[in-house]
Formats: C-alpha cells, structure tokens, sequence
C-alpha cells in the first residue's frame, strides 16, 4: 500500500487505527485542543487520540447537553460522542482553550465519562510565572496519570518522545514546504489529509507514514496548475477538506494556513531542555492561538507586528496573495482576533475574505459564492 493510499484510509476511517490499538489492550487518551503535550502520553505507552467533530453529519443529540449557540465545533465533538463514536477511548483529557471547551468537558465528564478524565488548566497570560505555573500543572497532570495507570513517568522517555515529536514537527514543516514553489508540489487538499491522519495514530507511525509520502509526492509528475491566487487560511479547527477543495476548485491554490488543526498544533519544536517538562510547558503555553494574552507592545503598529508577525512570515514565505478566515459560528476568540489581524494583513496588501460558518459541508453552495467573487476581485 503506498503512502497515499493509507492516508485516504486513515482520514475517511478516523478511528481506525486506535480502535484497533485499544482492542489490542493499549490505553487511547482523547484530547482537545494544541495544548495537550502527546509527549506524555507517549511515554507512558498511550496512544495519544486528538478528538473531533464531523462536518458531514447532523449535530442530533448533543443540543439536549449544550445550547445550540454555543460552538458548533464542540457541539459536533460530544455529539459523536453521544452516539458511541469515541467509546474506545480509555481516557479523556481537555484543556481550558476556551471557555466553551472548558465547559464541555463538564458535561462530558457527567454523561459520557472515562475511567480517566482531567481538564489541564492552562494560562491565558504568557510570561515567566505562567510557565512555573503550567510547568507545575503539567506535573500534576502526570501523577493523575501515573495514579491511574500504575506506570511511572521515565524521564529519559520522555526526552525520547520529545526527540520523536519534534522529528515530526519537522516532517510535517517539510511537507509544507513543498507548497511554496509555483506550482505548488501538493495541495491544501491533500495536506488536510495527512495531517487528520496523523492525530488517530501514534507518533512513530506518523513520522514513518510522512517520510514516504513526502518521497511520493516528490517523485510523482507535476500535477497541478500554475498560478492562481495563492490562499493563506486563518481560523480554528478544519478537520475536514470539503472547504478547501471549494477553495482550490475555486481556481486558488491553498497555500499555507494559521489553523488549530493545521501550523498551530506543530510549527514550533519543544526546546530540549535538561527537565523536559520545563521545555513542554515553554513550547504548549506559547501556541500561537487567540485565546492567549500577548503582552502588549507600545504603539498600534508595533503592537499588531508583535502579535502577527509570524503569520506575516508564512504570508510572505509562501506568497500568499490572499487571506481567507474561516470562523465557526460562535468562536468569541477568532471573532474578536480577526478585525485586527484584517486590518495587519491589509496594512500588507493582502486583501482579506472573513467567512463565519456553521461547522457544516451543508453550507458549502452558500461560501462558493463569496469565496469565487473574492478571488475573481483579486485577479
């Protein structure tokens, strides 16, 4: 089987792979979220399981436990979980992201709870106080572990696991590199793929699965079309291709994205630090995601380069000539970043499409619309 084919296995059967790890008697921990160090789990011999919804499938049971204008992301993540879709999984872990997550894990924990279940209390404000304190929470999160598993954390394991993560951060920031040439090598489609692949599957799979299909696609004829709108793409959780194949049918070519499910969860390494939990708690706290406080710098333009000056590197690394932010419905943190983040990208000469969605492939007909009339207006 080539790499490429059990990519498509692994996205369209998400849980296939640790279905079959957990029948096999290996703990699956679920997670939400960029802020969950997989690195522990790893060493403990778990099989870290990143949790998500489904675009393609009605939100039916879940609104009886949340209300229907809370966010459509997390309403279709319990839902599934409602309908028996995450029963493998032997433990729950959800960070406070955000407040609609950090609420969720109540109610999950109340209707549909593991034999594990912790909430990570992760800092909004970023600084050295805030890394002693996730750096403490961190510990306590292994002892619960450790509590419940009767395994000790070996902390030469973890630097291993460390080591391995961050050999996949690095796969992963190659494949994306493969994209900054015209035309691009592969597309937003396909990086899509690979990356929902890899958050059912444990790490050292992962990293041999990238290794092949970078070598794939690299040896593969070219197959897509020069030129085009180049498409940066901005938002929360995408876990589903069905708008990016709009976009890319569109006639653009998405290039490089700032995504929970895309660059956030991986770009950075964890610095190898003599206490690895020191190098975790520096690396989770910093994720570049809206929910964090960045301390403020003095002035408007210094204050907007200081909070978005890494997306004005992938913009122009890639040459994106555009910006599409996809919003779902509800998400008070992206709703609030976003104006700000139009106005650094405009002050740049990248026009800015703002899409809000419902988190669902039904709307699909409705975005074509906007997003063909955005890209014919910047050609």
């Amino acid at each position: 089987m080539t790499a490429i084919e059990q990519v498509e296995i692994l996205y369209s059967d998400r849980g296939v792979r640790a279905r079959a790890l957990h029948e096999a008697g290996k703990f699956v921990v679920g997670y939400f979220c960029c802020y969950v160090p997989e690195e522990i789990l790893a060493a403990l011999d778990m099989v870290p399981y990143r949790i998500q919804g489904s675009q393609r499938e009605p939100i039916d049971m879940a609104d009886a436990y949340i209300e229907p204008m809370a966010c459509p992301f997390a309403r279709s993540c319990f839902n599934l979980a409602l309908k028996g879709s995450y029963d493998f999984l032997d433990g729950f872990v959800a960070p406070h992201s955000c407040d609609t997550i950090d609420r969720l894990y109540n109610i999950w924990h109340s209707n549909k709870p593991s034999s594990f279940n912790h909430m990570i209390n992760v800092p909004h404000m970023q600084g050295e106080d805030s890394e002693v304190f996730f750096r403490r929470e961190l510990g306590y999160f292994i002892k619960r572990l450790e509590d419940w598993s009767g395994r000790k954390l070996d902390m030469g394991k973890l630097r291993e696991m460390v080591g391995l993560y961050n050999e996949r951060r690095s796969l992963l920031r190659e494949l994306y590199a493969l994209r900054k040439v015209d035309p691009p090598l592969l597309s937003g489609t396909e990086v899509t793929k690979v990356l929902v692949a890899g958050m059912g599957i444990p790490a050292l799979e992962h990293v041999d699965l990238l290794r092949r299909y970078i070598a794939e696609v690299k040896s593969r004829p070219q197959a897509l079309r020069s030129g085009g709108p180049r498409i940066f793409l901005w938002g929360n959780a995408m876990d589903d291709t069905a708008f990016v194949e709009l976009v890319e049918g569109s006639g653009a070519h998405v290039v490089m994205d700032d995504l929970c499910t895309g660059t956030r969860f991986f770009w950075d390494d964890v610095p190898e630090t003599p206490d690895p939990l020191e190098g975790l708690a520096r690396r989770y706290l910093y994720v570049h995601c809206p929910r964090s406080h960045v301390p403020m710098q003095e002035g408007r333009e210094a204050d907007l380069e200081n909070r978005y000056g890494y997306i004005g590197g992938f913009v122009k690394d890639w040459k994106a000539s555009g910006a599409i932010f996809y919003i779902v419905r509800f998400c008070d943190t992206c709703e609030l970043e976003g104006p700000d983040l139009r106005e650094y990208l405009s002050d740049k000469g990248i026009p800015v499409l703002m899409i809000e969605d419902d988190y669902s492939t039904s709307t699909i007909g409705q975005l074509r619309t906007r997003v063909q009339a955005f890209l014919e207006m910047m050609e």
